[in-house]
């Protein structure tokens, strides 16, 4: 599979339940390879390979990645901790059998660069600042999606 990352998690560490006393680390990336279409990616593993991974890409970057487990995702609970995607599956990396290599965009597909400014959500699909602040009553205790631009940056 080859697409540019469009979001990425910090890597997290978790007590293991097979080996007490250890821990797993894990992160997860959302790579695109059209305007339609995207995919969640998730690696767990040891504490080295996992940084050395994370480190090795940023949100940008153009990978590959080479024999991926194939999962289907469950829904609900993946999409509370992962950007909801148009796929019913995601993308595992093993230390022991996935591949993952960067490249720059310009090399692989100047097609890639571009999807980095698309929304992932449905048009339709965001409130705009006006509608929160006229309807926050009507709003509270639901989850909302909003498009907003950065106007200014400063101390």
């Amino acid at each position: 599979v080859i697409g540019v990352v469009i979001g990425k998690t910090d890597v997290r560490s978790f007590p293991d339940r097979k080996n007490i006393g250890t821990e797993r680390y894990t992160f997860s990336f959302t790579i695109r390879d059209s305007p339609t279409y995207f995919i969640n990616v998730q690696s767990w593993g040891r504490e080295e390979y996992i940084k050395s991974l994370s480190e090795s890409f940023r949100v940008g970057d153009c990978v590959t990645i080479e024999n991926p487990l194939i999962q289907s995702k469950e829904a609900e609970r993946e999409e509370k901790f992962n950007p909801a995607t148009p796929s019913g599956y995601k993308l595992l990396l093993s230390e022991n059998h996935s591949v993952v290599k960067t490249s720059s965009c310009y090399d692989t597909d100047t097609r890639l660069l571009s999807l980095l400014h698309l929304p992932v959500r449905d048009p339709q699909d965001y409130y705009s600042l006006g509608d929160i602040v006229a309807n926050g009553q009507s709003l509270h205790g639901r989850v909302l999606n909003l498009l907003a631009a950065v106007m200014a940056v400063s101390q």
